[in-house]
């Protein structure tokens, strides 16, 4: 059986990919700013505020909250969610690396 693609690359580039991947959707910057501005939300009050369908707005939590960027708990029948601050400063990190390439790197043209 062959490898999977992402096993060929380092664990750096998929971390990054990751990352990119979570923020490379406007829905999911949308909602990780909705979430900075309120410090807490109730799903509902995402689908109000971004306009996206419940089932969509809870994809996208799905995929934020699977790279542990937010964090939800549960209250009654409700699901409150706010900004994983520990691990949104470890993807800030990581991405600060990778753009941070070109400081030392010599122009080539």
């Amino acid at each position: 059986m062959g490898l999977a693609k992402t096993e060929i690359f380092t664990l750096e580039q998929n971390t990054v990919a990751r990352f990119a991947k979570a923020l490379g959707h406007p829905a999911r910057v949308a909602i990780l700013q909705h979430l900075f501005k309120t410090n807490q939300c109730i799903c509902g009050d995402l689908v109000l505020e971004i306009g996206l369908a419940q089932a969509t707005i809870s994809q996208h939590l799905k995929a934020l909250k699977s790279l542990s960027l937010i964090q939800g708990s549960v209250e009654g029948t409700k699901v409150c969610y706010c900004v994983d601050f520990k691990n949104w400063a470890k993807m800030k990190q990581t991405l600060s690396v990778f753009f941070d390439q070109d400081l030392n790197t010599p122009k080539c043209c």
